[in-house]
This record gives C-alpha cells, sequence and structure tokens, in this order.
C-alpha cells in the first residue's frame, strides 16, 4: 500500500477485483466455447465436401485407358482402314487391353461389320502382336472365355442377355416376318458371343457403337446400342469421351454421328 492510500480505498479496490474476476471467468469460458464450436464446425466441413465429392467422381467416373482405347480399334475395323487400325491396336494394348481382349472385340465385330473386316482385322492383330514381342514387348496374354452353354440353355441365356441388355423383351413385326434372324440375335449374338465372359459388357457396347458410329445407313441400330450401352451402367459423359476420343483420332464423322445419337437418347430421356 502506498503512503497516501487510504485504508477505506484499499478494500473497496479488492471488492472491485473479487467482482470482476467472475465476470473475465465468463469471457474466458465463452471465448473457448465459441473456439470449440468453430473448430467443430470446421471438422463437420471438412468431413462432408469429400463425401459429397466423392458420390459425384463414381456417378461421372472418367472411362479407364483401355476402354478408351477400344472405339477406334472398332471404327477402323468396321471401315476397314488398315493403317489406323494397327495405330490403334497398339495404343489398346499400350493402354491395358489383353490380347484376348483385343481378339475378342475384333471377333464380336464381324456380327456388326461382317466375317471379311473382322477377319482382316484379326490378322491386322496378329502381325500387331508379332511385331511388338519381336521388339521385346510382352502384351498380357488374358484370358479365355469360360465354356458357352449349348442347344435350349444357349436360347434361354441369349434371351436372357437380349431381354436386360434392351431393358425389355425384344419382339416386333420384323421378327414374326423373318423369324430366322430373330433367333439368330438370341442364339448367337446374345447367346454365344454375349456369353462370352473375357470381355465385360460395357467394353463390347463401346466397340458396337464405336463401329456403328463409323459406318453409315445403320443409324436406328447405332441409336440402340446407346441406349443398351446407358442400359448396362455407362454414363452419358462417358459416351461424350468415346465420341471424343473418336474425334481426336481423324474419326470426326463418327464422332458426330455418335454425339447426334446420344444428344438424341438423352433428349428422349428428359436428360442433359
Amino acid at each position: 500500500m502506498k503512503a497516501n492510500d487510504a485504508p477505506g480505498d484499499t478494500r473497496l479496490a479488492e471488492r472491485n477485483t473479487s467482482h470482476q474476476r467472475p465476470a473475465r471467468a465468463l469471457v474466458l469460458i465463452a471465448t473457448a466455447a465459441m473456439a470449440i464450436a468453430a473448430a467443430l464446425c470446421s471438422v463437420s466441413t471438412a468431413t462432408t465436401f469429400p463425401r459429397q465429392e466423392h458420390t459425384t467422381m463414381s456417378n461421372e467416373q472418367a472411362l479407364p485407358a483401355r476402354q478408351q482405347a477400344i472405339s477406334p480399334i472398332a471404327a477402323a475395323t468396321a471401315i476397314g482402314d488398315m493403317p489406323q487400325l494397327n495405330a490403334a491396336l497398339n495404343e489398346g494394348l499400350d493402354a491395358g487391353l489383353s490380347v484376348s481382349e483385343a481378339k475378342e472385340i475384333l471377333v464380336q465385330l464381324y456380327a456388326y461389320a461382317g466375317f471379311p473386316r473382322s477377319l482382316n482385322a484379326l490378322g491386322e492383330l496378329m502381325k500387331v502382336v508379332e511385331s511388338r514381342s519381336k521388339s521385346g514387348i510382352r502384351d498380357a496374354a488374358g484370358r479365355d472365355p469360360s465354356p458357352v452353354p449349348t442347344g435350349r440353355e444357349l436360347l434361354a441365356v441369349g434371351m436372357a442377355n437380349q431381354t436386360k441388355l434392351s431393358g425389355a423383351p425384344v419382339k416386333g413385326p420384323l421378327f414374326d416376318f423373318a423369324p430366322a434372324i430373330d433367333q439368330y440375335l438370341k442364339v448367337h449374338l446374345f447367346g454365344d458371343i454375349f456369353a462370352r465372359d473375357n470381355l465385360d459388357w460395357q467394353s463390347r457396347e463401346i466397340a458396337t457403337v464405336g463401329a456403328l458410329a463409323a459406318m453409315t445407313g445403320v443409324e436406328s441400330q447405332l441409336q440402340s446400342h446407346i441406349r443398351i450401352s446407358m442400359n448396362v451402367g455407362l454414363q452419358p459423359s462417358q459416351l461424350r469421351s468415346v465420341a471424343e476420343v473418336l474425334k481426336d483420332r481423324g474419326q470426326v464423322d463418327a464422332a458426330r454421328r455418335m454425339q447426334a445419337a446420344l444428344d438424341k437418347q438423352l433428349a428422349e430421356a428428359g436428360q442433359r
């Protein structure tokens, strides 16, 4: 106590100090509470946004490189452009397609582009694989398909595959007029071919739309397979990327036809 401080003043100062301590404590508690709340809010925000981002990415997942490489192979096969096919096959094998998958793409395409185109393309694949082997490149062989059913069981499998791919049983006056083609579609295309499990259905549809887009006069079939592609889980953004790959590889007309078919399908479905 200073010499000029009176005893009464000292007691008053002590009472004021004792009254201020609880108030300061409350301020400190409130400040701490606000800090904790802000931290919790920050943690909540940090855990929410990644979940939303993950959902968006899974819904609009980009095609892997091996699938992006399929449409140029199919388009070049359909029009019989061997130099372009040679380049596309090399790119596909570099991107991770196995030799078995590449063969299966070309085998399947005989149903859309005809035996001559398919046989020529398989011959080109043989040359590519041999050339790469001589250069020291060891491409993955892949696996052979599992055994396919036969007889009535094959017909049942083909009908089930066709219905699942198309979204409903396929029937109509054309098949009444020419029942043989209906039998071939069910037993052979959707049975013998689509029952082979060494190439997934999405990859098969990418090959199909790539081939059909490269050809003229098959717009209705292209339209049908755009719809089937979406039925097997391909997203509009993924199909757009297929068209973009075709354009990048010089298949401008094919890219245009595919984009037009996709736009029409999305308009009919009420999507963008």
